[in-house]
């Protein structure tokens, strides 16, 4: 049978001639397709689509046009189609990844954070307690020595002396603990 033919009876819903039109066209429509695409499956499954397409709008083919023209043409679109989701997947998938990673980092940083004041809070807790009490209103709360002198009925010498202390022992509980190891360790993941 010829192509005019077999397309006229295409377009009453013939199955024959559809299978006969496909048989004709698959491995030339397969290959250029192929070579486009660069890839094997995605290929196959435009094919299956172009055939789906085919079938699907039979109704508006004319047997007087070129039926293997109206095909390639078809293949060309699908593969451009093709290109263009890729492209689109690909620019949404970069957008995702930059929000969740920009999301992950907050998270992280705030995390970070929260566990170094932990941290700090213990160390800070490990002082006597007036010294605790002296490193507390100075260091953490920010206030002058003068204040706190007024504060607490103590001399400025005296805030002195348990600043300079208690920022040592502050000091050797985060050098000694596991804490502070932790610390680093979540430092150094900060910054990878």
């Amino acid at each position: 049978m010829e192509e005019k033919e077999l397309v006229s009876l295409l377009k009453k819903g013939d199955r024959l001639a559809f299978e006969h039109l496909y048989h004709n066209y698959k491995h030339r429509l397969y290959g250029n397709l192929r070579k486009i695409l660069k890839s094997d499956s995605a290929a196959q499954e435009l094919l299956q689509q172009l055939f789906v397409k085919i079938w699907e709008n039979r109704l508006s083919l004319d047997p007087d046009k070129v039926f293997k023209a109206y095909l390639f043409s078809i293949a060309e679109n699908l593969a451009y189609d093709f290109f263009r989701k890729a492209a689109r997947d690909k620019n949404l998938e970069a957008r995702l990844m930059t929000v969740a990673t920009e999301g992950y980092s907050y998270i992280e940083e705030a995390l970070y954070r929260k566990e170094s004041v932990a941290i700090l809070n213990r160390a800070v807790a490990s002082l006597p307690p007036q010294r605790r009490h002296v490193f507390t209103l100075c260091k953490l709360e920010g206030k002058t020595y003068e204040e706190v002198s007024v504060e607490l009925g103590i001399s400025t010498s005296t805030i002195n002396d348990h600043i300079v202390k208690g920022t040592r022992s502050v000091k050797e509980y985060l050098f000694l603990s596991k804490d502070f190891a932790l610390l680093l360790l979540s430092a150094a993941i900060a910054f990878l």
